[in-house]
């Protein structure tokens, strides 16, 4: 269940979600807590939308007699070997904040004040490759068995409307064309493509990668384009939906050198504006139109 923004400018806001867990809601004894008194709690699952801040909570509890000694927190993203530490700070005794290590990355921010139990993490513009689980611990100076951490940690899942990154056509008039539609979004969106009057059967390419962005990008074929027909990608996910139309022109005779590159006319339109591509032998001129911006020229 995705739970809307909170009051304030958007750059403020934070997206979060609770999954009903009944054995996350008790208390979770962290790693070499024993019967020391010492827990950490912490949410089952918590979502996101992207390029917004999240919140990943994180508390516990302690025996009164360690309140005043000097607390490290460390925040990180998965375990093992492969783990990586995102956030690491001190908090001194007296000290009105925690002390963040050197050169650490400002995306982070203790959102929580350890001297109230409170660890809990921010991630700024939350992005989909910050999907996956975080660990939170906490060290206590000059104790023995001086860390504790929950064992399952909080899954983090961030979220976007579908986004289409590009819609290319390959092939040759002896060999036929395909087109390619390349998309993202998460959860993946659903790729079809549209003729002018019907639905058409495209077929996806994959794996695209074997590291976490093959959970969040896609590519979509469609075999046997014919030149002077009109193509839609469409791709669609519970956030939303976004649509690229290709034109495809008859290809023109060669003017000159033989087998030369066939010239292509491609228009794409999207929800928040219009693009269009023209492909000329090797080089390629790309015109960006949107509401209310002008129009932009470069050459790629």
């Amino acid at each position: 269940m995705l739970v809307g923004m909170s009051e304030g400018a958007a750059e403020d806001s934070v997206f979060s979600s609770r999954h009903a867990d009944p054995r996350r809601d008790a208390h979770v004894p962290g790693l070499g807590s024993g019967d020391d008194g010492w827990s950490i709690h912490m949410q089952a699952e918590v979502r996101a939308v992207e390029s917004y801040p999240v919140v990943l909570p994180c508390t516990f509890s302690h025996p009164q007699h360690s309140k005043h000694s000097s607390l490290q927190v460390l925040w990180r993203l998965g375990h093992g070997q492969s783990a990586t530490v995102l956030y690491r700070c001190t908090s001194r005794p007296g000290a009105p904040t925690c002390e963040p290590r050197p050169q650490q990355d400002q995306r982070y921010r203790l959102e929580g004040n350890p001297r109230e139990h409170d660890l809990s993490l921010r991630i700024n513009s939350a992005a989909l490759q910050d999907s996956g689980r975080y660990f939170c611990r906490v060290e206590i100076q000059g104790r023995e068995h001086n860390g504790y951490e929950d064992k399952m940690g909080t899954r983090l899942r961030v979220e976007a409307p579908p986004k289409i990154l590009a819609l290319s056509v390959e092939g040759s008039e002896q060999a036929g064309y395909r087109a390619l539609c390349r998309v993202q979004g998460s959860p993946l969106p659903d790729v079809q493509w549209l003729g002018a009057d019907d639905l058409l059967e495209g077929s996806p390419i994959g794996p695209l990668a074997q590291d976490s962005t093959a959970d969040f990008h896609t590519v979509s074929q469609l075999r046997d384009v014919e030149p002077g027909q009109q193509y839609t990608c469409s791709a669609s996910n519970p956030l939303g939906k976004e649509q690229a139309v290709l034109y495809v022109l008859p290809p023109r005779p060669p003017l000159s050198v033989a087998g030369a590159s066939l010239p292509l006319l491609l228009l794409l339109t999207a929800s928040l504006g219009a693009k269009v591509i023209l492909l000329v032998g090797t080089g390629v001129w790309m015109v960006q139109a949107r509401a209310l911006q002008g129009v932009t020229c470069w050459w790629k």
